[in-house]
């Protein structure tokens, strides 16, 4: 038995016809109803009752149609992985990102690239900014989104790609005084107590607010240091401190906490995807350009394949 002949039942068992099957599978009808007789002869059974005018299948038909569309199938779907295995748009992309990074665009060019590739599978490794870079070097990972940073920017073997920059805003106790205004300045800060980004895991970040500060002329006095923002807006709810965190914290819709513009022009450090010079495919690349234009707020133009 061949696939032709699977094929060709098909098509007599959907048209009820083999004038008709034998157009449709632009072949003469003669080798046709051949083959079919061929087919039956290998099986030990009668697929079609031709006695009945149209033809129809019989009982034991019936249920071969079932299992020889599922073959067909079945080979459609291999034919299809292998060549998107081949051009390399199938598999899996191992993508590294920080806790702070779930708050923001990324749940978007997640949703966005599954939708586009469902067929890709997307393994998610979280982990401090440090952490995701040396495990990009380590390949661990294929692909990381990471806050640019002066290392980063110098780095001769990574790609470092620009998706978007961020606000950042002062979070506040609900009740503190600073409040009541809709905007806030840094020196309105300087007395305050700040609970800040850990410098080691956030550097960044931490770094980011230090230098803010510095250029409104104080220092920020910690009183508490934390890794995840989650916990960073327990401990101002708690009343422990302030804080200034990126904008899209604000998705986290914590009690006890609120939001104030500044006034200084405070851009979080620049959000980036970052892959390995020497590592190119075709799905990572459709992986950035998503990230790109999803971050950008550019609708989507890409097809589902």
């Amino acid at each position: 038995m061949e696939l032709r002949h699977l094929r060709y039942f098909v098509a007599v068992a959907d048209e009820l016809n083999f004038s008709r099957a034998a157009e449709r599978l632009q072949i003469a009808q003669p080798p046709l109803s051949q083959q079919i007789q061929a087919l039956e002869s290998e099986l030990g059974v009668q697929l079609f009752d031709r006695k009945k005018r149209p033809i129809h299948l019989t009982e034991a038909g019936q249920a071969f149609l079932e299992e020889a569309r599922s073959t067909l199938a079945n080979l459609k779907q291999a034919i299809r992985k292998t060549q998107r295995i081949h051009q390399g748009e199938l598999d899996h992309l191992t993508v590294g990102f920080t806790s702070s990074m779930a708050n923001g665009v990324l749940p978007s060019i997640l949703r966005t690239f599954r939708q586009c590739y469902p067929e890709t599978n997307l393994i998610l490794r979280e982990a401090n900014s440090v952490s995701q870079i040396q495990g990009l070097r380590d390949h661990q990972t294929e692909v990381v989104f990471a806050y640019r940073t002066p290392a980063l920017i110098e780095a001769k073997d990574l790609e470092v790609t620009l998706l978007s920059e961020e606000a950042l805003v002062a979070v506040l106790p609900q009740h503190h005084p600073l409040t009541i205004q809709s905007t806030i300045s840094l020196i309105d800060l300087a007395d305050e107590e700040f609970i800040m980004p850990l410098r080691p895991v956030v550097s960044g970040l931490s770094e980011q607010i230090y230098t803010l500060c510095a250029q409104s002329g104080f220092v920020p006095k910690v009183a508490q240091e934390a890794i995840f923002m989650v916990t960073i807006l327990g401990l101002v709810a708690g009343e422990m401190g302030i804080s200034i965190l990126p904008s899209s914290v604000q998705n986290l819709r914590r009690e006890g906490v609120t939001y104030c513009p500044i006034q200084e022009e405070a851009i979080a450090n620049p959000l980036t995807v970052v892959r390995r010079q020497e590592h190119s495919s075709p799905i990572l690349q459709k992986f950035i350009d998503i990230a790109r234009n999803v971050a950008n707020q550019k609708p989507a133009t890409f097809t589902t394949l």
